[in-house]
């Protein structure tokens, strides 16, 4: 299945965190999106990996994803090296996606900086046929995405873009809340979080707020990219 986008992320519920909107977006507009996460989530405070597993289900039939797999990575010990840019590449390969996306180039996290480097690097190494490799039997052939951007996550980036999402902000909160076991819920009786209060989801509208200010918009996601972002036509730029 060849996919239009496919995002990246450290754990599950990052992309929903931070490109959720915009891959709904896309998905509204036709086009075939897919998430792949490096690892389970399993140090995670609240919930276990068998919830992980069910709220990313619900979280990706929200969304209308084509595609979702985890690669099982260990979850705050997974290491930039071969064995797992080889497993990246491999996913790369079977989708074929015109562009990635990944996990910001530095975060709170110490594993999203780590991710986005991992996945940035895999994705250059996807195009060149000399690296071999091949899923379930079959050779895969080279394939290099257009564009990798990386979403921004807690810590605020200046972007090199961002995507109007105005219409999508209401349903990223209902695919957030769909991790359940992570986020707000008056009843829980796991630990509080920095990400578990009833305030953490008006950061996330505030943050959505703060991108599209500048770009004229009223909700926007923001990404940065580390090479020059060409402009075909000067007027179709907002």
């Amino acid at each position: 299945m060849k996919l239009d986008i496919l995002a990246f992320a450290a754990h599950p519920d990052d992309v929903e965190l931070s490109a959720s909107g915009t891959l709904m977006r896309y998905v509204a507009e036709g086009k075939k999106v897919g998430i792949v996460d490096l690892t389970e989530g399993e140090l995670g405070t609240r919930g276990t990996v068998e919830t992980r597993y069910e709220e990313a289900a619900d979280a990706s039939k929200i969304m209308g994803l084509s595609a979702r797999e985890n690669l099982r990575m260990s979850d705050g010990f997974f290491e930039d090296n071969a064995e797992n840019k080889r497993l990246i590449i491999e996913q790369i390969r079977k989708y074929q996606p015109e562009i990635v996306l990944a996990n910001s180039i530095s975060d709170r996290h110490p594993d999203h900086g780590r991710a986005g480097k991992l996945v940035e690097d895999a994705c250059f190494l996807a195009g060149l046929r000399k690296i071999e490799t091949e899923l379930d039997g079959v050779e895969q052939l080279p394939h290099r995405p257009r564009l990798v951007a990386h979403y921004i996550q807690d810590y605020y980036l200046e972007p090199s873009f961002v995507i109007d999402v105005t219409d999508y902000v209401e349903r990223k909160i209902e695919v957030i809340k769909a991790f359940k076991t992570q986020f707000y819920d008056p009843n829980s009786p796991e630990p509080n979080t920095p990400i578990s209060g009833e305030e953490f989801f008006d950061f996330i509208k505030g943050r959505m707020l703060n991108m599209g200010r500048p770009a004229g918009m009223k909700y926007a996601e923001g990404f940065t990219i580390s090479r020059v972002f060409g402009v075909k036509d000067l007027f179709e730029v907002v």
